[in-house]
C-alpha cells in the first residue's frame, strides 16, 4: 500500500463509524456489558471522536503532510501495550503505526477486549493489505520498537523490560483547569465535560481546578448540575461514597455536590468521584505549580489554554505527553 491508499482505508473506517451499522452497535452492547465503565454513551462519544478527529480524510492528509516517510521495506514492527482506561484510548497510537505503513504488534487491555480488535477487522475487511501488518497477540515478542501506556507502577516494569527496545513509556498524568471567576453558567456547563466524560478515569480528564480567592461555588454546583446522571452509575456512586467517608471520618471539609467531592487539595491526581481545588492569588503562583508538575500534567484547560469542553476531543497532532508519536515511529533505526 502507498500512503493515498492507507489515508482512503481509513477514511472508510471513519464513514463506517458514522454509518453505526448493525455489527457496530452489537459490539458496543457487548463491550458496555464486559465493562461497566465503558458505557454505551461513553464508547459512542469515543468512536465519535475517533471518526470526526482522526479520520476525516482532509484531517488525514492534512496531519501527513507535514511528515516524510520511509520507503516500503524499511517497514518496522512496533509492539504495542494498549490501556484500557477509557474505550479504545489507544486508537491514535494504532493510527500512527498502521498509516505510517508499519506493522502493528498489539496486546490489548484487559478493560478492553472487543472494540479495538472490530476496529481493526473491519479496516482489514476495507483494505486486505492490513492483513498482515495486523496481529493482536498475548505475548510481544520480536518487534524493532515498542509503545506502552499504563500506571506509574507497570511503567517501571516496561522500563525493566523494554530497556534495550526504542520505546515510548507512558505513566499516570492528569489534566487541570483554570478558572479566573468570570466564566459563564455554558462555559462552566463545558468544564464539566472536562470532568465527568469517562467518569474521570482517562489522563485528560480535569482531575484539579485552580480558583480565585472569592470564587462561587455556587455557579459551578448550577454548571454541574447538567451531569446528574452520573449517580446512576453504581460503581462511580460506590467511589465517591467510600472517598466521601475517608473524608468525613479525616474531618476533611468538603463541597457538598451530589455526585461529586470537591476538596481542597495541593496534589494534581484526585480520586474518582473527586475534584481538587487551589485557590490563587496570582498567575505567578499558578505558573509556578505548572511548571513544577509539567510532567505530571496532560493538558490545561481555560482562558489562553486549551478551550473549556475540549480535553476529551484530541485532534490528530494532541500527542500524549507531548511526545510525536508518528515522528518517533518514522525516525527508527
Amino acid at each position: 500500500m502507498n500512503i493515498e491508499q492507507r489515508i482512503h482505508a481509513f477514511a472508510q473506517l471513519g464513514n463506517y463509524i458514522n454509518e453505526k451499522p448493525l455489527a457496530l452497535q452489537e459490539v458496543i452492547h457487548k463491550a458496555s456489558i464486559y465493562n461497566a465503565w465503558f458505557t454505551i454513551k461513553s464508547i459512542e462519544e469515543s468512536l465519535q471522536n475517533i471518526a470526526t478527529e482522526f479520520l476525516a480524510k482532509e484531517k488525514l492528509e492534512q496531519w501527513l503532510a507535514a511528515y516524510s516517510f520511509p520507503k516500503e521495506e524499511e517497514t518496522k514492527t512496533i509492539a504495542m501495550v494498549a490501556a484500557g482506561n477509557i474505550p479504545m484510548v489507544a486508537f491514535h497510537d494504532i493510527l500512527c503505526v498502521l498509516i505510517s505503513g508499519n506493522k502493528l504488534q498489539l496486546k490489548l487491555s484487559e478493560k478492553d477486549q472487543y472494540l479495538l480488535p472490530f476496529l481493526l477487522a473491519q479496516l482489514i475487511k476495507i483494505e486486505p493489505a492490513f492483513h498482515n501488518n495486523i496481529s493482536i497477540q498475548f505475548k510481544l515478542e520480536n518487534f524493532d520498537a515498542i509503545i506502552a501506556t499504563g500506571s506509574n507502577t507497570s511503567a517501571k516494569h516496561f522500563e525493566y523490560y523494554f530497556n534495550k527496545y526504542q520505546h515510548i513509556i507512558r505513566r499516570n498524568r492528569n489534566s487541570i483547569a483554570i478558572l479566573d471567576g468570570t466564566e459563564s453558567k455554558e462555559a462552566l456547563q463545558q468544564l464539566g465535560h472536562d470532568i465527568f466524560d469517562y467518569f474521570g478515569l482517562g489522563c485528560r480528564n480535569v482531575s484539579k481546578i485552580f480558583i480565585p480567592q472569592d470564587f462561587d461555588f455556587i455557579k459551578l454546583k448550577e454548571a454541574f448540575s447538567h451531569f446528574s446522571e452520573i449517580m446512576q452509575h453504581t460503581q462511580y456512586m460506590n467511589n465517591l461514597d467510600y472517598q466521601r467517608t475517608i473524608y468525613l471520618m479525616n474531618q476533611i471539609p468538603i463541597i457538598d455536590i451530589d455526585f461529586i467531592n470537591i476538596v481542597e487539595n495541593n496534589s494534581l491526581h484526585s480520586p474518582i468521584s473527586c475534584l481538587h481545588f487551589e485557590r490563587y492569588t496570582s498567575h505567578e503562583q499558578v505558573q509556578a505549580y505548572l511548571e513544577n508538575e509539567q510532567e505530571n500534567i496532560q493538558c490545561v484547560i481555560g482562558k489562553g489554554y486549551l478551550p473549556f469542553g475540549k480535553s476529551q476531543q484530541p485532534s490528530l497532532t494532541d500527542y500524549a505527553d507531548n511526545v510525536d508519536t508518528l515522528n518517533f515511529i518514522i525516525q527508527l533505526n
